[in-house]
């Protein structure tokens, strides 16, 4: 019985991601993007980006991400696993709150939670701490991280991972509103962020 349950699962996994790569390669198109636009929005190699259309690489998180904030599709419509899911699509409009906009874009209920969030500037930090883990992709603009008394300033395709145990806090750098794709984790649900330096092959 135990064995017999865990086929379909693989199958279903096995079809995702047989559908993964001609999807991707719509989105893209859709979007007008040669590989070498989506490189620039994401810091992906090309030869990585070709690999996933062409089926001939496993996705993973640190990929994902990026792609689905480029093709501004949430993470679940990217893989195609809201179907599946059993579930039915919610869009949720941004809501405001102390000035930032927020849009969640995963439906689920628990583990890592998606949001779009647009940064007013001029915001003033107010650093805290709580239990989990935090991951953020600057879309557009400038981001200014506080983190453990680090002061750190984030440009567009620049991302970050961090404990939000330590005191933390993140808003729009300079005069204009920023956007980013913010994850946030409990804490038995870590993200890795891969970190690549420059000139480093990304195979």
């Amino acid at each position: 019985m135990e064995s017999a349950s865990v086929i379909p699962q693989q199958h279903q996994m096995d079809l995702v991601l047989a559908e993964l790569g001609p999807r991707l390669r719509a989105l893209r198109r859709a979007e007008k993007l040669t590989l070498q636009h989506v490189t620039l929005l994401t810091g992906i190699g090309v030869s990585t980006l070709s690999r996933l259309e062409a089926g001939k690489r496993s996705p993973s998180l640190d990929l994902l991400v990026p792609l689905a904030a480029a093709y501004r599709t949430p993470l679940e419509d990217l893989l195609g696993v809201a179907q599946h899911a059993g579930e039915p699509p919610v869009v949720q409009s941004p809501r405001r709150r102390s000035g930032i906009a927020a849009q969640r874009l995963s439906h689920h209920v628990g583990g890592i939670q998606v949001y779009r969030l647009i940064l007013p500037p001029h915001q003033s930090p107010a650093p805290r701490r709580h239990d989990g883990y935090g991951w953020l992709c600057v879309l557009v603009g400038e981001v200014q991280l506080v983190l453990s008394g680090r002061d750190l300033t984030l440009g567009a395709g620049d991302a970050a991972e961090f404990d939000t145990h330590e005191l933390h806090w993140f808003g729009a750098a300079g005069e204009t509103p920023a956007e980013v794709l913010f994850l946030a984790a409990g804490p038995g649900d870590r993200l890795r962020l891969r970190v690549r330096m420059t000139g480093e092959p990304d195979d």
